[in-house]
């Protein structure tokens, strides 16, 4: 039997942050929904941070409450119901709005650098970890899964080079204080399979020094051609749980130059390629992709490959695209467990 792989898609957040376009929330709610019917469980559908600063996510609010209308509308064994929303927080504030909104999840960032740190939501690494701990404890009080996302973990627009040990020590004071998942977040594209390996095994000896259990996330822009490499790299060394972001849109607006999310379509061929079950539409996701490129969402041309080069061989689907009860199933390797809503895209949203 494959290994199952989630891929969590970001492009409602991390994907349309940075776009100059104000996309309605109509359309982001469609775009949700369209990810969800391609196989995705796990998608990070909005933040919860100052509008002034990031007016492509004013309306975080309406985004959950429509996506609540949409699930209570639909019968039970609706995919649908299967989905974790995440919701981006980077601060107390943003967490109580969160879960006031009714975010299946929440994820939260620490930025590895205190200058990036600085530029993308006002707080220094030592006060990012701060908040990190008060955000995990009062999540987890609340029952929602807390998952973070270390920023930075492989070079910084501002500092250059980030050493390992800078990681190491950043991953010891991030575990053991109630989150459930943590991430590795290449957040200006400049990573290699050799980087992710090593700072992988840092992360990896974090979690089991403090014996906290935390599951391993990676996060890969693709700015320097190299994304789905490390893609590779990190699943052939044991993480279970890689985002991307649909037709490969999005980047950090506080980060100059961070352009390319890794492309969910391009991850989930790769990926089964190898050998993994992703349990995604091939075709339902580049279907989607060309829906995303339309006049009905962007209205332009978008990075990811396989939209423009095809599904191969025509008609390549997963597991669960081939069961329509697979979709629904309690034993799928990523449906919105408890255990399973612990998500981010690394931050990229002051508030």
């Amino acid at each position: 039997m494959a290994q199952q792989v989630t891929i969590l898609d970001v492009a409602p957040r991390d994907g349309l942050q940075s776009d100059g376009l104000i996309v309605a929330t109509e359309a982001k709610l469609e775009l949700i929904e369209r990810i969800v019917r391609s196989g995705v469980r796990r998608i990070e559908t909005t933040s919860f941070v100052n509008p002034q600063r990031v007016p492509q996510m004013a309306d975080a609010p309406e985004v959950m409450a429509g996506l609540a209308a949409r699930r209570g509308a639909l019968p039970a064994g609706d995919p649908m119901h299967a989905a974790s929303f995440i919701g981006l927080v980077l601060n107390r504030r943003g967490l109580d709005r969160a879960i006031e909104a009714g975010c299946d999840e929440v994820n939260a960032v620490v930025v590895v650098t205190d200058t990036f740190g600085m530029r993308n939501q006002g707080t220094t690494t030592e006060q990012g970890v701060a908040v990190w701990e008060e955000i995990a404890a009062v999540a987890a009080a609340a029952g929602v899964p807390a998952s973070v996302t270390l920023t930075a973990s492989f070079g910084c627009p501002y500092e250059g080079e980030v050493d390992v040990s800078r990681v190491a020590d950043v991953a010891r004071r991030c575990v053991g204080v109630g989150g459930v998942e943590i991430a590795l977040a290449d957040s200006i594209g400049v990573a290699v399979p050799t980087d992710v390996r090593e700072r992988l095994a840092v992360v990896r000896s974090a979690i089991e020094s403090a014996g906290s259990g935390e599951r391993l996330r990676v996060h890969f822009h693709n700015t320097r051609n190299t994304g789905l490499a490390n893609v590779a790299a990190a699943v052939e060394e044991g993480v279970t749980v890689v985002d991307a972001s649909l037709a490969g849109i999005g980047g950090c607006p506080f980060a100059p130059g961070a352009t390319g999310n890794v492309a969910t379509e391009d991850v989930a061929y790769l990926l089964e390629r190898m050998g993994y079950d992703t349990g995604l539409d091939l075709d339902a996701l580049v279907d989607t992709v060309r829906w995303m490129q339309s006049d009905s969402l962007l209205g332009r041309e978008t990075p990811g490959a396989l939209a423009r080069a095809g599904v191969f061989p025509a008609g390549a689907r997963s597991h669960r695209a081939d069961s329509a009860d697979s979709a629904d199933s309690a034993d799928s390797g990523d449906s919105a467990s408890d255990a399973d809503r612990a998500g981010l895209g690394p931050g990229c949203s002051p508030s």
